[in-house]
């Protein structure tokens, strides 16, 4: 499902109505002229067929900046491409296309003018990592390729045709996911198991699990968060022999639907045992 820029430009729907109306003066003048010289130079008609047809050109409804409805989600260190294309197709080879982040200073992720692109523009933290498809511009195709996803990169993407004066913003999520590591210990109590996952954005849950899925009762959640913006979950519960010999931990963020679990059996005699 895809979405439509909606910002108004009145001056282009002057520009339209003017040219319709210039549009259907021109068939009229085009007409008196083919009844008046019908005899007339053959020259003098080929030249209000041309301009006729220009202007019929130029009543077409301008193209529209077209992206998901939905935001992208890319891991990190991944690749992602942020879809933008032009709806009815244009070729935009030889125009001028910008992605920005408004937030940033400068705010331009890449710009593309007259055939190649602007590097030195570029915000230098996206130095070597974007690009448009340029076999596919001439089709209307100027979704931008991210390389290598950082935290940082997530935000919104301006996709800007200055041509048109139509823009569009494409919303990039940004996560990072690791397994657990379950350690578990005997004690007076009975046995704890404490789980622990690094490396995760945004920010995820952790919970416990018995054999057959129902929660435990841990204590609270620690999470600390590095200097990396990455976070680093740990939690420990003790479980009796009534709670079972199967359990699971597991770590889940939402916003990226991502899940990552760690199962464990206790045996029969241990005395710590990491897994």
């Amino acid at each position: 499902m895809f979405q439509t820029s909606t910002q108004t430009n009145y001056n282009s729907f002057i520009l339209l109505a003017t040219l319709h109306w210039k549009c259907s003066r021109m068939i009229h003048m085009t007409s008196r002229r083919s009844l008046h010289y019908q005899h007339g130079a053959f020259t003098d008609l080929v030249f209000y067929t041309v301009v006729f047809l220009a202007l019929m050109n130029s009543c077409r409804a301008q193209s529209e900046v077209i992206i998901p409805s939905q935001p992208v989600v890319s891991l990190v260190g991944e690749d992602v491409i942020l879809p933008c294309h032009l709806d009815p197709v244009m070729n935009a080879f030889d125009m001028t296309v910008e992605w920005a982040r408004p937030d940033l200073n400068p705010r331009f992720v890449l710009v593309w003018r007259q055939g190649k692109e602007l590097e030195t523009k570029k915000h230098p933290s996206f130095s070597g990592r974007t690009s448009v498809f340029i076999d596919e511009l001439e089709k209307g195709n100027i979704s931008l390729k991210l390389s290598k996803v950082k935290v940082s990169d997530e935000g919104g993407y301006k996709c800007f045709m200055p041509a048109l004066s139509k823009t569009s913003t494409v919303q990039l999520v940004v996560g990072s996911v690791s397994s657990p590591v379950v350690q578990m210990t005997k004690n007076n109590n009975g046995v704890l198991l404490e789980c622990e996952s690094a490396d995760w954005y945004p920010e995820p849950e952790m919970f416990w699990l018995d054999g057959e899925g129902n929660l435990l009762s841990a204590e609270p959640t620690e999470t600390v968060r590095g200097p990396d913006g990455l976070y680093t979950v740990s939690s420990r519960v003790t479980v009796e022999k009534r709670h079972g010999r199967k359990f699971t931990c597991r770590v889940k963020q939402r916003k990226i639907n991502q899940t990552r679990e760690k199962h464990l059996t206790i045996p029969g005699k241990y005395k710590s045992l990491i897994i």
